[in-house]
Parts: structure tokens; sequence; C-alpha cells
């Protein structure tokens, strides 16, 4: 069921979508860093959103949280949904499982927030400190935060950033599984093509405010930067982030 962020929206959701914007602006000092962007994001799908800094991601993703109204356009999104950003965003005072827990309505039981927990694999730190938690395990802490809503769109916010190599990677491999697991519409927002293309079903490239480029990702699962189609997908993605790309070696002469 979706739930409007501007009085101007006029349509009802289907069971096909989970997200659909028309003409959405967004201005700072009379300045559009999203200008008449229009999106649809498709139920139970994994889409990423990549594009150069400034050009208005965060942004759209704080929109779509409900987290920025000062809008012109139409919005539609899911009544249920929740946001992970890049810092955890752990209140220190309070032990992991009631970070969890926080802002939920009513009074939930710790062991809400301790299922959560053990299915990012957490369970052994709910009664921790945060102060103690290393960078991963911040970070989980924060996903069940935003798992224990129950989301039908899930949106993060370059959530990897932070963290290590090995870590990330291990990150990525934990938000793939909850996603199958969970079923539920996955926005993320990151500067990394390669985590773009091992996660997505679809790539989104933002340019000046809008949605300059669109294709999906049709990669087996499980993928690495080996499978077959990945070097062609990420050039074409590096090019419209306008990166340049070396040119390929002159092929040695054949020998006489």
């Amino acid at each position: 069921m979706a739930t409007d962020l501007h009085r101007q929206v006029t349509t009802e959701a289907t069971a096909t979508d989970a997200v659909r914007v028309a003409g959405l602006t967004r201005a700072f000092d009379g300045r559009p860093v999203i200008d008449g962007l229009d999106l649809t994001l498709r139920a139970g799908e994994f889409t990423v959103l990549l594009g150069r800094s400034g050009c208005g991601k965060s942004t759209l993703l704080r929109v779509l949280a409900g987290l920025d109204r000062e809008i012109e356009g139409t919005v539609l999104v899911p009544k249920r949904r929740a946001v992970a950003f890049q810092a955890p965003r752990l209140m220190p005072w309070k032990r992991v499982w009631r970070n969890v827990l926080l802002g939920l309505p009513g009074k939930p039981e710790r062991a809400v927030a301790e299922s959560a927990l053990e299915e990012v694999g957490l369970g052994h730190r709910s009664g921790a400190w945060p102060k103690t938690l290393s960078g991963g395990e911040a970070q989980r802490a924060s996903l069940a935060r935003a798992l224990v809503r129950e989301p039908d769109l899930l949106l993060l916010d370059e959530p990897f950033g932070a963290l290590d190599a090995l870590t990330r990677i291990k990150a990525q491999h934990l938000v793939a599984e909850l996603w199958q697991r969970r079923g539920c519409a996955v926005l993320l927002v990151t500067h990394d093509v390669d985590e773009a293309l091992l996660l997505a079903d679809r790539v989104l490239v933002m340019r000046d405010g809008a949605i300059a480029h669109d294709t999906s990702v049709p990669l087996d699962r499980p993928r690495s930067v080996g499978t077959p189609g990945f070097a062609a997908l990420r050039s074409r993605l590096l090019g419209e982030l306008g990166v340049e790309q070396p040119a390929a070696a002159p092929a040695s002469a054949s020998a006489a």
C-alpha cells in the first residue's frame, strides 16, 4: 500500500510498482538539484543508483524516505519503508537491541530486535554498547533496525562506504541474501560501479538532476567481476559516468 509525500499525488500504486515519481523537483536556494525527475521502481526489484557527487542521488533517497518534503511533483511510495545510511547513526547511550527498536510504534519486546539481529548475524551482540562494535557490526545493527520495520522498500545510502575492503564484500553478500529472503524492493545509492553490477537487477545513472541512463543487469547470480558480460556492462556504465576508458593496446604483429 502506498502513501503520498506531496499533495499532488493523484494515482494509486499497483502490485507491480513500489515507487512512482513524476516531475519531481527539489531546489536549494533557487537551484534545482532534482529537476523534473520521473522514475518507477518495481516491487521486489534491486535497483542501484549511480552518479557523480552532487548530482542529487542522496536528495532523491531522502525524498523517498520521507525525510525531505520541500518538493514539487508527484511521489508515491510504500507506507512501510526503511532507510540505512553510510553512518550507522546508533545512539551511544542505548544498547544495540534498543537501537534496533528505536522509533518503532508501541512497546515492541526485545525478542523482536533480537530476531532482526540474528538475521544479520549479530544476535550475540544484542546487549552490547554501540561503542564496542566494529564498523561492520555497527552497519549490520543499522540494517537490523531497517529490517525490523518489515519494509516493502529498503533505501540504502552508501551503507558500505566507510567499511574496509573485506568487510565491504561481506556486507554486500549480506544485503544480497537479505533482499533475496525478504523480497522487498531495494534502492541502493553508491559510487561503486562494480558494487552496482554485483548486486543490481537494474542500474540507473543520475545526471543533472534527472535519470540519464537506465539499464537492466541480465547477469546470472551469484556474480563476480569475471562473470561473462560483466566487463562490457562496467565499461558502458563508466562511460555514462564520464570516466574515460584506456585505449586498447594495439594487436601484436603476426609472426612472419
